[in-house]
């Protein structure tokens, strides 16, 4: 039987299956719709798709590094129940693998992992775990040597914050003294010149307006902007920051002190920036037992 452009179409809205999946199916089952969403369910594929709505944000980040390359990778999932499941855990760990070999999300989304891209591997877990997934964002960086931390760790490696720091020169205590520090301040930025200019702009501007409600002359003001643009540059810039290991001196000095510099880094939360649904749980109780 011709497998047409509609009849791929209807199956697709019918199981939310993707394009190629659904002209499969029908193909297999010689045109038969139903026969076609079961062959779809069977393979875990229209199941996967109804859950791909619901919001993800929850997961882990992995961390890999070797030689000079460290990466941290972020899986998300519906609950932190997954998070501690297996072969969720394998699954990630695998993802990061890979992930030490590309150079962008998208490249890694579309990488081979045991014989499928990794958007597809993580589709059939889906199936298997019951819950939505996805690969969400990969960092790396790399130089002359690397370090790594992350921060509530459920299994070596894995967690709920990942960091992961480059150098010039070699001494890894301090490394990881480092990506322990980057965990616990969230910095905006390595430094002021790579600081985002937009934010500062807006930054400035707010302690502007601040300052001129005191009603001091423009000379005045322009010198307090200084020294509080100092102060926020102190605050969300990695090198200028307070070392927390040593609040005595800025992390550049304690980088000088330990014979490296810092040459970049990058921090990955689980669901850093993804809006959660939230549930009025007695509202909720109230709804079901109204029938």
């Amino acid at each position: 039987m011709a497998i047409t452009a509609a009849m791929v179409k209807e199956l697709r809205d019918t199981t939310g299956a993707g394009m190629m999946d659904a002209k499969k199916a029908l193909t297999e089952n010689d045109g038969n719709m139903e026969a076609a969403v079961d062959w779809l369910r069977t393979k875990g594929l229209a199941k996967a798709a109804k859950k791909s709505g619901r919001i993800a944000a929850e997961g882990l980040v992995a961390v890999k590094s070797e030689g000079g390359v460290a990466v941290a990778v972020e899986v998300n999932s519906e609950t932190d129940f997954v998070a501690r499941n297996g072969d969720f855990q394998k699954m990630v760990g695998d993802v990061a693998d890979v992930a030490m070999g590309v150079n962008s999300t998208e490249e890694l989304a579309a990488a081979d992992m045991g014989g499928k891209s990794v958007t597809d591997a993580i589709t059939a877990k889906v199936a298997t775990i019951g819950e939505n997934m996805s690969l969400r964002r990969m960092a790396k960086v790399e130089g002359e040597s690397v370090a790594s931390y992350v921060h509530g760790a459920i299994v070596e490696g894995m967690g709920k914050i990942g960091v992961v720091v480059a150098f010039k020169g070699d001494n890894a205590a301090f490394g990881k003294q480092v990506a322990m520090h980057v965990a616990a301040t969230n910095p905006a930025s390595l430094s002021e010149s790579d600081l985002d200019q937009a934010l500062v702009e807006r930054e400035k501007q707010v302690l502007t307006d601040q300052a001129r409600e005191s009603g001091k002359p423009e000379a005045v003001i322009e010198k307090m902007i200084v020294g509080r643009m100092k102060k926020y540059f102190e605050e969300v810039t990695l090198l200028n920051q307070k070392f927390v290991m040593n609040p005595d001196v800025t992390v550049a000095q304690a980088a000088k002190d330990a014979g490296v510099e810092i040459v970049a880094y990058a921090r990955v939360e689980v669901g850093e920036g993804i809006e959660k649904e939230e549930e009025d749980f007695a509202a909720e109780v109230a709804k079901t037992m109204g029938g």
